[in-house]
């Protein structure tokens, strides 16, 4: 049964995932009741639209602080005087934008990341959307005999992809968007961690699918060519266009996504034109 909402409107976008969220002011404070509505709303949905909100750092950092901590992002360099955010940056000159691949955010985390919270500073007339895919129904989908086997393994997540030994100067020097290049960068890009293939939602109870090209390396106990086969059977099945929905940003759009049962694939198909987006990422639990 569909929830009722009394203080906002809820609009589904797709029969996957995604509803839009209006009749709310992000840059004001909300109330406890409107709050549990929004709550509601991002997890029937995995993720959830805001149109036409003016957030400053502060007000942007203060509503996603009602869904918990955030986190310090251990490779991209944030502006001054906000550690928390990410300015995820492509200008026009630009051929190559930030994590151009289905995805969920920082899984090399012992504690990935609760949801991540997207706002549009400046966005092309067209190109640039954002396509999610609802990791539940990948999980759903699968065989019988195929979701017995997954269940209960592991798959090893790593950000090994940043220790590319890429000089400091020559990459920020050529990138809008710049790396740390510093100790604690070092330090995450080395390590490595075992997080449940199928993992269950600690809000919901449900099982996700929770494996994805960009941080996982292979199974645990396997190796990386045994485990290469199947890992790329599941991701492609994991973002199949019946499990998938497309958001159109407009400037003022703030998106919410839910890391523990979505991926997310920003489109890079806006050559020569500019976009800047402010991103905050609430921490998780440790997935089980």
């Amino acid at each position: 049964m569909a929830t009722t909402y009394r203080n906002i409107e809820v609009k589904p976008i797709s029969g996957a995932l995604g509803a839009e969220i209006s009749g709310v002011d992000l840059s004001k404070d909300i109330n406890q009741e409107t709050f549990a509505e929004i709550h509601q709303a991002f997890l029937e949905n995995c993720v959830v639209f805001f149109r036409d909100q003016t957030l400053d750092f502060d007000s942007h950092k203060a509503f996603a602080r009602k869904f918990g901590t955030l986190i310090i992002d251990p490779f991209v360099a944030s502006p001054p005087g906000h550690p928390e955010f990410m300015v995820v940056r492509k200008e026009a000159h630009e051929t190559k934008n930030f994590a151009n691949m289905w995805h969920t955010d920082a899984s090399f985390m012992d504690k990935p990341p609760l949801g991540s919270f997207l706002y549009a500073v400046d966005v092309p007339e067209y190109g640039g959307d954002t396509m999610f895919a609802n990791q539940y129904l990948a999980y759903e989908a699968l065989s019988p005999g195929l979701k017995k086997m997954l269940d209960g393994m592991n798959a090893v997540h790593t950000a090994h992809s940043y220790n590319t030994g890429v000089d400091a100067g020559e990459y920020n020097e050529s990138r809008s968007m710049k790396l740390r290049f510093d100790d604690v960068m070092t330090k995450a890009a080395k390590g490595a961690v075992e997080h449940p293939v199928v993992r269950t939602h600690p809000e919901t109870g449900r099982k996700a699918l929770y494996v994805h090209s960009a941080y996982v390396e292979r199974f645990a106990g396997w190796t990386e060519e045994e485990s290469k086969p199947l890992l790329e059977y599941l991701y492609a099945h994991a973002v199949r266009p019946e499990f998938t929905c497309r958001f159109r940003w407009t400037k003022g759009s703030l998106t919410l996504w839910d890391n523990r049962c979505a991926q997310h694939y920003p489109i890079n198909d806006y050559q020569g034109k500019r976009r800047e987006m402010n991103r905050v990422t609430a921490e998780g639990d440790r997935p089980f």
